[in-house]
């Protein structure tokens, strides 16, 4: 367990812009091979519908599945080479949080599975991706500090 590590990827995921000045609710923790997201709902990430845009989910599942590789990367930032997900609910309101897992290793690949759960502790909504360890060096110039 690298407990700096994690802390550091914590921040550059916090400082992102997209978190800063899109998503500017969003919690985060990450340990070894696991990352829990975390975000209030706002009407900002509606549809028409009134619920949830698919793209939000997309993003947390996306983070959560990231930042559990990252977190046993210690040497450089992470890839998202694809992702697939399934929406089984949907939300309007209170916290949802992204739990994602890594579940396959490899030297050149990575597999993390995300769940996405509404504030009752239901599902809402679940994804698969792969990733691939990039050439880009954690530093403190992407926020790794």
């Amino acid at each position: 367990m690298n407990q700096e590590h994690y802390d550091k990827l914590e921040r550059m995921y916090l400082q992102a812009n997209i978190n800063t000045k899109i998503f500017d609710t969003t919690t985060v923790k990450i340990s070894e091979e696991m990352a829990q997201i975390g975000l209030e709902i706002s009407e900002k990430y509606f549809h028409a519908l009134g619920a949830m845009h698919g793209s939000v989910y997309f993003k947390l599942l996306d983070d959560a599945a990231f930042f559990a590789v990252n977190s046993i990367v210690e040497d450089a930032f992470v890839l998202t080479t694809s992702f697939n997900i399934n929406l089984t609910r949907p939300v309007n309101k209170g916290l949802i949080t992204a739990i994602g897992k890594v579940k396959f290793k490899s030297k050149n690949l990575y597999v993390a599975e995300s769940t996405l759960y509404n504030e009752d502790g239901k599902e809402i909504a679940f994804g698969t991706g792969n990733f691939a360890k990039s050439k880009i060096e954690l530093s403190e110039k992407i926020g790794y500090k």
